[in-house]
């Protein structure tokens, strides 16, 4: 298997979060490594892991991304997958929920109601909490 630079940075990135027991298998010399890493995804509970090995395996082909995917039931597609974005601040990558389309909905009315409100004529300025006359 042909290894591209997203896939390589996802190895070493993905070596850096596994267990130290699982360190070892994680190399590119490792033939198996694919399969060990869709063993893991299943059995580590944290979520950026689980979305960098889930990555890895889809860039590595659509038979790998099997491996991770679940057989689609009736029962996943009525239940809700919570969308997540990843964010990255000061190099450390964090994933949270996207907002809902109704949290968008009930902020953008709050935007409304604030933009009713005119904006004051002049600014005042404020030194240590009072304002400069």
């Amino acid at each position: 298997m042909q290894y591209t630079k997203p896939m390589i940075d996802l190895v070493y990135e993905i070596r850096r979060r596994v267990d130290a027991d699982m360190k070892p298998s994680v190399k590119m010399a490792n033939p198996e490594m694919l399969k060990e890493l869709a063993d893991y995804h299943h059995s580590t509970k944290d979520t950026i892991t689980r979305t960098l090995i889930k990555e890895l395996l889809h860039l590595a082909g659509d038979e790998w991304h099997q491996l991770v995917e679940p057989a689609k039931t009736e029962m996943t597609k009525t239940t809700e997958i919570p969308k997540q974005v990843v964010k990255v601040y000061r190099g450390q990558t964090i994933l949270v929920d996207a907002p809902h389309a109704a949290e968008e909905g009930v902020a953008l009315r709050a935007a409304l109601l604030v933009s009713d409100i005119p904006p004051p004529a002049k600014p005042v300025r404020m030194y240590r909490g009072h304002p400069v006359l």
